[in-house]
C-alpha cells in the first residue's frame, strides 16, 4: 500500500475524516484502473495483471466508493475513462512510477539485480537491439545482466505471457488471440527481397509480381513474421509464394546463403540495410510488406525493477526515433 497508510494483518486502518476518502487507495487499486484504462477491457485487464476478473472489478468498485464518483464508462465494447477517471489515472501513472522508484533504491540496497530476461526476435537481436543496451549500460554507469532468447515472434509473444520473459520485443501480432500485454510501438520495418548484384532482379528497378510469386527463393522458417506478413498480402490477392529453394532459420544464415548461391532471398529491410553482404534491396511491384515491432511486457508488477528501468529507456528512445 501507499506510504502513510498503517496496516495490521490484511486491514488498513484509517479515520474518517469529513470531506475526504476514509483511506489512500492501494497500489493494487491504482494499478486496476490503468490497466483497465491502456486496454479498454476489464477481462484483459485481468489476465494482464494475472487476478481473476471478479477480483479486479472489486478493485475498481472499492477506488470508485473511494473516489466518490465513476471512474469508468461500461459497455459492450469495454471501458473507457470518465473524465474524474482520466484525471485520477494520470495521477496514478506517477504514484506508480514513483512506488517503482522505490522499489529500484531498495533494490540498489541489497544488492538485488537479478539478470533482465529478454526474449527477443532474431531480426532485432542482431541488427537493432544491441546499440540500445550498450546506450542503457553507458547512462546507468554499470553493467546490465541480460538472460537473452532469441526466438520468432510468436514465440516472443508467448514467453512474455507465460512469465518465462520480463521484456519482449517482437513484430506486432495483429490477431486478438494472443496473450493480454502491455505493447508500446517500437520501430518500424519491411520485407523486402536481398538480390545478389549479378541476379537479374537487381538490374531492374523492382521485381514484378508473377516473377516472384513464380520463382524459388531462399526464406526463412514459416513460423518467422517475415515469412507470415508476406504470405498474408499475398493471400489476399489469391496467390501464393512458390516452393521455398531453402528455408533457414537464421537471418545471418540466409543471407550468406543468398550471396554464395546467388539468389533472391527474402529479409527484413533493417537486417539487410546493416549487411556488409552484397545483396542488392528490391521490393515487388505494387505491393508493401509492412510490420511494425513492439516492446512487451506482462504488466505494471511483473518485471523486475531492472527490467522496467530498461523498458522505460527503451520506450524513451523509441519515442525520439523517426
Amino acid at each position: 500500500s501507499v506510504p502513510g497508510v498503517r496496516r495490521r494483518g490484511a486491514r488498513s486502518l484509517y479515520v474518517q475524516v469529513v470531506g475526504k476518502p476514509v483511506r489512500m487507495p492501494e497500489l493494487v487499486e491504482l494499478r486496476a484502473l490503468c490497466a483497465a484504462v491502456d486496454l479498454g477491457s476489464i477481462g484483459r485487464a485481468a489476465r494482464l495483471l494475472r487476478v481473476s476478473q471478479p477480483a479486479l472489478s472489486k478493485r475498481l468498485r472499492a477506488l470508485e466508493a473511494l473516489a466518490g464518483s465513476r471512474l469508468l464508462e461500461r459497455s459492450s465494447r469495454g471501458v473507457s475513462p470518465t473524465q474524474a477517471g482520466t484525471e485520477l489515472y494520470m495521477a496514478a501513472r506517477k504514484v506508480l512510477a514513483e512506488a517503482e522508484a522505490v522499489e529500484a533504491l531498495m533494490s540498489g540496497l541489497t544488492g538485488d539485480q537479478a539478470p533482465v530476461r529478454l526474449a527477443v526476435s532474431p531480426t532485432m537481436a542482431e541488427f537493432v537491439l544491441p546499440r540500445f543496451l550498450v546506450d542503457f549500460e553507458r547512462e546507468h554507469e554499470h553493467h546490465l545482466s541480460v538472460g537473452l532468447v532469441i526466438a520468432n515472434s510468436a514465440s516472443v509473444w508467448a514467453l512474455v505471457g507465460e512469465g518465462r520473459a520480463d521484456l519482449g520485443l517482437a513484430a506486432e501480432d495483429p490477431s486478438a488471440d494472443g496473450p493480454a500485454l502491455v505493447e508500446m510501438r517500437f520501430c518500424e520495418d519491411e520485407v523486402v527481397v536481398g538480390a545478389p548484384e549479378a541476379h537479374p532482379w537487381a538490374m531492374a528497378d523492382e521485381v514484378a509480381l508473377d516473377d516472384f510469386v513464380r520463382t524459388p527463393i531462399i526464406m526463412r522458417d514459416p513460423g518467422a513474421n517475415s515469412r507470415i506478413v508476406v504470405d498474408a498480402a499475398l493471400k489476399a490477392l489469391g496467390l501464393s509464394l512458390a516452393r521455398p529453394l531453402a528455408e533457414i532459420g537464421s537471418t545471418t544464415a540466409a543471407k550468406a546463403t543468398a550471396v554464395s548461391k546467388r539468389v533472391p532471398v527474402l529479409l527484413s529491410l533493417r537486417a539487410l540495410e546493416a549487411s556488409s553482404e552484397r545483396l542488392v534491396v528490391r521490393r515487388v511491384g505494387g505491393l508493401r510488406f509492412l510490420r511494425r515491432f513492439v516492446l512487451l511486457h506482462a504488466g505494471e508488477a511483473s518485471p523486475p525493477s531492472v527490467a522496467r528501468a530498461l523498458y522505460r529507456f527503451l520506450r524513451e528512445a523509441a519515442r525520439q526515433s523517426p
